[in-house]
């Protein structure tokens, strides 16, 4: 099955994986602290029916953190430690496992969350790092500047960029699925104005090529 699979791989990526971290802003010194965990739990609403937020994302860090306080996604709380975050909203996370299930029917948050969850804590673990990118404040005038960057991520692999559009510039994120549809950013530079700066996204970036 699909869960077994990620579980497996992504369970070894994790056993790998070095905190690998890209090229530092050149103005990191003058950003603010303000970490994306903080971002994260500022919102208390929980489980919703709310797609375009991060429910489920803020769930799953808190269960890798709860679970393994030592684990690399901790970096997310340390606002002194720059980093770039893509974050899947609730929408993204729904239709991931739907993807997995083999079903049209999209999952409500807290069965998404608990489907998730079921893949395992390292597997988890592995697919939030895959999802951030430590070293680099990366903004939204500089993210439309990268088209075909290579970007490493924590989890030790990298998602390439495609910034497409001829009018209206927009970006993608290539990750190591070839077979579903790419990740795109819809809403940029959460929490701008600090080392830690993230962008939302519509999808899940998957770190291995499903069936």
């Amino acid at each position: 099955m699909r869960f077994t699979r990620i579980a497996a791989v992504a369970t070894a990526a994790v056993a790998a994986s070095a905190l690998t971290a890209a090229p530092a802003s050149a103005h990191t010194k003058t950003l603010k602290t303000r970490s994306l965990a903080a971002v994260l739990t500022a919102d208390k609403s929980g489980f919703d029916r709310n797609g375009y937020d991060y429910d489920i994302l803020t769930a799953a860090v808190q269960a890798v953190l709860k679970a393994k306080p030592a684990s690399k996604v901790a970096v997310l709380a340390d606002g002194k430690v720059a980093l770039t975050a893509f974050l899947p909203n609730d929408l993204a996370f729904r239709r991931l496992v739907a993807d997995i299930q083999h079903t049209k029917r999209l999952p409500g948050e807290k069965a998404a969350f608990t489907a998730v969850a079921g893949l395992g804590i390292n597997t988890v673990e592995s697919v939030l790092l895959y999802h951030v990118v430590p070293g680099a404040t990366i903004t939204r005038k500089a993210a439309l500047k990268s088209d075909n960057a290579k970007l490493t991520t924590a989890a030790g692999s990298k998602i390439k960029v495609d910034v497409y559009g001829r009018w209206h510039k927009r970006v993608a994120l290539i990750d190591a699925d070839r077979s579903d549809r790419n990740p795109h950013v819809i809403r940029f530079d959460i929490n701008k104005g600090n080392k830690q700066i993230a962008h939302g996204i519509d999808r899940v970036l998957r770190p291995i090529d499903l069936p």
